[in-house]
């Protein structure tokens, strides 16, 4: 399994139906919450991100800096990269993005949808569960999480390179 990398692709926690802009909507208190409990979920599940790739919408910002509480202490040395890029991003433009990494082991993006579904959907290989396929096809609820196993290195990532293992929503 050391050849294997990870990618975690979380669709920001629920947020406030309104804000000043899009933009600057900040989470609902049942999105910090959602948020909480998907930090102590990656933990459990072994998936401490070596690098976050963030929109910089408030609402993701708020999402990963909940995560990283959950994570305890090892979410203090992860890299993150809030990026307005990320914001209304393709999937393609994602990819294009972990195509630049180089050393990372495990990756967490946190963006919106549908973007993440549609990502978790291009990426899904043969090899892929059918079920979960199926499930995140049709998009993926506030704060659910994907995770990808990515059998090459990230230059190498392209679109059905890779195995859709999981779909997790958090109660």
């Amino acid at each position: 399994m050391n050849d294997i990398h990870r990618l975690v692709l979380l669709r920001h926690a629920k947020a406030e139906r309104f804000g000043p802009t899009d933009h600057q909507r900040p989470l609902a208190q049942r999105g910090r919450r959602q948020a909480s409990a998907v930090g102590t979920d990656l933990r459990a599940e072994a998936l401490v991100p070596d690098r976050v790739l963030c929109s910089s919408a408030a609402r993701t910002c708020q999402t990963w800096d909940l995560v990283r509480g959950g994570l305890g202490p090892a979410g203090d040395d992860v890299t993150v990269d809030v990026s307005d890029e990320l914001y209304d991003a393709s999937p393609r433009t994602i990819v294009s993005l972990l195509n630049e990494l180089t050393t990372e082991r495990t990756v967490l993006v946190v963006g919106h949808e549908p973007t993440i579904s549609v990502l978790s959907v291009l990426l899904a290989g043969p090899t892929s569960s059918p079920d979960v396929v199926d499930r995140v096809r049709h998009g993926v609820p506030t704060s659910a999480w994907t995770l990808v196993e990515v059998s090459t290195a990230w230059a190498d990532l392209d679109t059905a390179g890779a195995r859709l293992r999981s779909l997790r929503v958090p109660a």
